[in-house]
Formats: structure tokens, sequence, C-alpha cells
């Protein structure tokens, strides 16, 4: 009863691609003339609209800076609360003549490496948001009536700080944040970012010819297949968290050649009894059926009953592995991950996994 009314209460943010096209769209109504709006009307990329509000507007030479407080809502993430600023000003005599050019400033990444959809050594403006911004000026232009090129210009202040806090590096998008938003909206607990930065990485590994990649639940178990396997790049570490699924899948249609799942025993027991998306919140550890898979592994009976009342993934590990068949019984339930792994992904060649413990041991590898 108590997670209702929490669920319907959540608020909706908009994106860093929205902010910047209301900024932009504010900063060419100044220019034009108007007052300095308190909020503006902006088209999102899903045909709907989003009044958002402007925290300041200033003459800057010949042009206007406006400035957007990003909001994430009730989804925060590195981003939230950055500040956001578009300029606008008149654009030189060699643009076309109603053209609207859109760059980056101090804050917003470049691009430097290829298989992202903004091709190498432009500003990390994606395709929507850029189109979103334009579509803003457009509006602006048509409400005061301005006439002639304009270049808008997008920065973020501390951008180059708050990019450390994401994949951008990993991506090799440098100096600042990406602007970014496919929907113009943040949904609470959508996880639509972290699954488009999965995708995205992937894309960068297949554009740098990476042949294998490890889908790694995060930070750690990256560094320990790094550690196990040297030959691993960077690039070819796809931190998944607990979209395994979503991850395998999309991974697949890359075509890979070798595609490993990078994880803790928690995430391969989530995976063998066959959940998609294995965050605490989403699923649980069934003590009772991984039991009885010990059990039929040929775990002795004490030790079975004991995982029964187990509290974490760890707890049933440290049973598991004081008997002396240990390695046949993990090698059991991994196969059964595996099995359900495989089953994600839709193909089995090619597919494997390595699990480790807190140290960096390997549990098993298969």
């Amino acid at each position: 009863m108590n997670g209702a009314p929490r669920k319907s209460s959540l608020r909706t943010g908009f994106t860093t691609g929205s902010a910047a096209a209301a900024g932009a769209k504010a900063a060419a109504l100044v220019l034009a003339g108007h007052a300095v709006p308190a909020e503006v009307d902006i088209p999102l990329p899903n045909k709907e609209r989003m009044s958002i509000p402007i925290q300041e507007c200033a003459r800057d030479g010949n042009g206007v800076k406006c400035t957007v407080i990003k909001d994430g809502g009730d989804d925060p993430d590195a981003t939230h609360l950055a500040r956001i600023t578009a300029a606008a000003e008149p654009g030189p005599e060699d643009q076309g003549i109603d053209e609207i050019r859109i760059s980056g400033g101090p804050g917003v990444g470049l691009v430097t490496r290829p298989g992202l959809s903004v091709p190498v050594g432009q500003a990390a403006i994606n395709p929507v948001p850029r189109e979103q911004i334009r579509m803003a000026v457009e509006e602006a232009r048509k409400i005061a009536g301005l006439s002639g090129p304009l270049q808008i210009t997008i920065s973020v202040a501390d951008g180059e700080k708050i990019a450390t806090k994401t994949f951008n590096p990993r991506l090799g998008i440098i100096g600042g944040i990406s602007i970014l938003g496919t929907r113009g909206t943040v949904r609470p607990y959508s996880h639509q970012a972290y699954r488009d930065t999965i995708t995205a990485c992937l894309d960068a590994a297949r554009a740098q010819d990476v042949s294998w990649v490890a889908l790694c639940t995060g930070g750690r178990s990256e560094r320990f297949v790094r550690n196990l396997h040297p030959g691993l790049s960077e690039a070819a570490c796809i931190l998944v968290a607990d979209f395994l699924s979503f991850s395998l899948q999309e991974a697949c249609r890359r075509n890979f050649a070798r595609i490993t799942y990078a994880c803790f025993f928690g995430k391969l027991v989530k995976a063998a009894l066959g959940h998609a998306y294995t965050h605490a919140r989403k699923c649980s550890i069934d003590f009772q059926i991984l039991a009885a898979w010990c059990l039929e592994a040929g775990l002795d009976h004490p030790r079975s009953e004991e995982i029964k009342i187990c509290n974490t993934a760890r707890q049933a590990l440290d049973i598991i592995g004081s008997a002396d068949n240990s390695q046949p019984v993990i090698r059991a339930l991994a196969a059964r991950a595996l099995a359900s792994i495989q089953g994600f992904a839709g193909w089995t060649r090619g597919i494997d996994l390595v699990v480790f413990d807190d140290q960096g041991e390997v549990v098993v590898e298969m």
C-alpha cells in the first residue's frame, strides 16, 4: 500500500537537450527585442510540448545568453542541476541566409572516436536534441519576426568536471558532457538513459573493430576481467549494471565474435533463475531453489539446508566453498546461468561468462 502513492507522485524532469532548446529559444526571443521570459514553451522530440523555467538571461556583446538549470525530476543523474547556457547571436556572413548553426562551447564534450551518432571532431550534441534546438529557435524567429542567420552556442558550467561522472571519457568524448535526449523528458526510473549509454558504448566498440566485448556489471567486475584478460581494452568493456537481457541482445545485434558476461555470484544466481533485469528492487534470489540446485549438483544435505536460510548470495557462496566438491556444484550453477544467458541472447555461439569473488579471484569461468 505504501508503494502506490509514491509511484504516482514521482516527478518528471527534462533532458539536457530540452534545457539547451529552452535556453536557445529564450535567447533568440531576447535577441529580437522581447522581454526576458520567466519560462518558455518548447517542442519535444516526441511531438509533445513542455514549459521550462529560464534561470537568467543577459546581453553578451551583440548576442544574448540564457541559462537553464537542468532538472532530472525524481530520476536525477550526473547532469541534474547543471547550468546549461545557450548563446544566440547573428551568424557570420558566410552562413546561409536563414541558417541556424548550432555548436558546442565550454563544458560540451568533443567527439574523438568513431561509432557515435556524432562525427569525430564535432561537439557532442546528439542529432535528436540538435533538431529540437533548431525547432525551438525556429519558433522564436516566427514569434519575433526575426530573420537572417543565427549562431547558437551551447555551453555547460563545470561540464568537464560533470563529465567525469558519466560514460563520456569511456566513449572518447572529451572536455565536457553530451547534450542528449530522445524524448525530451526524463521519466522517473525509466532507465532509458542507461540503455542508451549501453548501446552507444557497443556502437563505439564496433566502430573501433572490437571483436570481443565483456558485459560487466560494474567497475569492479570490469577491473577484474581486464586483469584476467589484459587484451581487453577499455572500449571492449561495457558497463551494463542490471540490464542483462537488453545488453546481450544489443551485443548480439552488432555481431561481436565473442561476448563475455562478467559478474559476481549474486548476478550469476539471478541469471540462472531467469531474471532478465537483475536489480534487487525488481528481483531477489530464491534460496529454496538455489539450495535444491546445489543438492542436485552433489552438495551435501546439511549445507543445502543452510543455503535455504541464507540472507545473501555471498553467504551462500561461502557455504558452497566450504565443501570439498564446491567446484562441480558451482559449475552446475554456472551452466544453468549460461543457458539462461544464451536464451536471452537468442543464440549460443561465442557467449560465455566469468564470475569473481570480492577479491577478484575467479569463482568460475565457462
